[in-house]
């Protein structure tokens, strides 16, 4: 399994462009929809951990999920397996960055490929939209969460808490998820 994994991790972080987010879609279709050794709650809370900790969101992610897969040995091996692609990529640009920068097809290149992540990042947020939003009150919860990161300064990690203690404070303890 270490071997898949690193073969996984690899794969998906030569192909994921535009973020961090892009990467939970991937994670979804390899982790939950192919092999089954995460369900989408599994994925979702990782992914809530991930983006509150200090560091790179995909590479925490990839900790996370080595973790659970294969203790701590599968975390680095996950890590390793994700970050491979890029330093081999960013060595050959540095190498050539000069020639890289000015070419018009790159540029050319790029602006198409920014666009194409925005769906992917929708597609991913949708589909775990169904595991993470169950109640009514947790549409309050997003929604405030949501104007906090877009018209805060507002660290993450705080949003995150105050989440958490929103959903106490208005669920009053009951873990069954009615309404």
């Amino acid at each position: 399994m270490l071997w898949v994994c690193f073969i996984l991790f690899f794969k998906i972080g030569l192909f994921t462009f535009g973020g961090g987010f892009s990467i939970i879609a991937q994670l979804e279709e390899e982790f939950v929809n192919k092999r089954s050794w995460l369900n989408k709650d599994d994925l979702l809370d990782m992914v809530s951990v991930a983006r509150s900790l200090p560091g790179i969101m995909v590479i925490n992610l990839s900790v996370l999920i080595g973790y659970k897969l294969k203790r701590v040995v599968g975390a680095i091996v996950c890590a390793v397996g994700l970050s491979t692609p890029s330093v081999i990529v960013l060595s050959i640009v540095t190498i050539f960055y000069q020639q890289f920068s000015s070419n018009v097809y790159v540029q050319r290149a790029m602006v198409g490929v920014r666009a194409a992540v925005v769906p992917i990042i929708i597609s991913a947020a949708v589909s775990l939209k169904e595991s993470a939003i169950r109640v009514k009150v947790q549409y309050l919860i997003a929604a405030g969460g949501f104007a906090l990161c877009l018209f805060t300064g507002m660290n993450n990690l705080i949003i995150v808490l105050l989440g958490a203690a929103v959903g106490l404070i208005l669920k009053g303890g009951n873990l069954d998820g009615a309404a």
